[in-house]
């Protein structure tokens, strides 16, 4: 079963190269982060003609998640992410697929941090927090897959010393990040790829992707109940290079029959 995620940074903008890399790597499930679509602007008809179905929480002009699946829509077991009634922005849905909950998120930028929007951020990451540690004791076959705006380590970005001010390289994100894993979750890249340096997203600016000067900031974690079905894990990082592409690329892991 491979599962992935995919910041498309518009969906309508980046629709033929999300549909091109549908067609070429057929995932069975697929985790999509920052539509800038409001709800009836979401393409359907195009995702369906390309053999997918969809779940989605879309935002006017910014953020927006939706999960894909092949053929039947995926049964959703929560839209927005619970502890703060007043939280419009639309980051969150999750979905049971085969007996896995998958949960895919979009957390907040943060910057410029220290400011409100920084503070905005490590709230969200406590409510992230709080939901996963109820799926880890229950034993939830469960997947976290998403843009997470978190940059773990420095072997995850390119110069890691001008992102040191930068919120997704602060040591409060990061250590957000820690607290997630401590609760017996594994990130998967870097169980495949643990001394690698490795790459989801690539700026416009500056040939950052023709110099392989990135960041890893997609994640998917899998709960202790799929950690042993783990198979592998990779970037399919040649499709920041084709036209029009987002500045992300897709990430995804393959789980084993259970």
């Amino acid at each position: 079963m491979k599962i992935a995620t995919y910041n498309v940074n518009g969906i309508n903008a980046r629709l033929p190269v999300l549909l091109q890399w549908l067609e070429q790597a057929k995932p069975a499930v697929v985790c999509l982060q920052e539509l800038k679509a409001p709800q009836e602007k979401f393409p359907l008809e195009a995702i369906r003609e390309a053999g997918y179905e969809a779940i989605w929480h879309g935002q006017k002009s910014w953020n927006g998640v939706a999960i894909l699946t092949p053929h039947i829509p995926a049964e959703e077991t929560r839209r927005g992410l619970a502890g703060d009634p007043d939280d419009s922005q639309s980051r969150y849905i999750e979905a049971r697929v085969n007996g896995i909950l998958i949960r895919c998120l979009y957390l907040p930028n943060g910057n410029p941090a220290p400011g409100p929007k920084f503070d905005y951020k490590l709230r969200w990451f406590e409510r992230l927090k709080t939901h996963a540690a109820q799926l880890i004791k229950q034993n939830i076959p469960a997947v976290l897959a998403g843009d997470f705006n978190v940059i773990p380590t420095e072997l995850d970005v390119y110069k890691p010393e001008r992102w040191l001010e930068d919120a997704l390289f602060r040591p409060e994100t990061r250590q957000a990040y820690q607290q997630l894993l401590a609760q017996g979750w594994t990130d998967s890249l870097r169980k495949f790829h643990p001394q690698q340096p490795i790459y989801t997203f690539w700026d416009y600016f500056r040939n950052a992707y023709g110099r392989n000067a990135g960041l890893r900031i997609d994640h998917l974690l899998v709960s202790p109940a799929l950690a042993g079905r783990l198979s592998e894990a990779a970037v399919d990082h040649q499709v920041r290079g084709w036209e029009k592409s987002s500045d992300h690329a897709p990430t995804w892991i393959r789980l084993a029959d259970g």
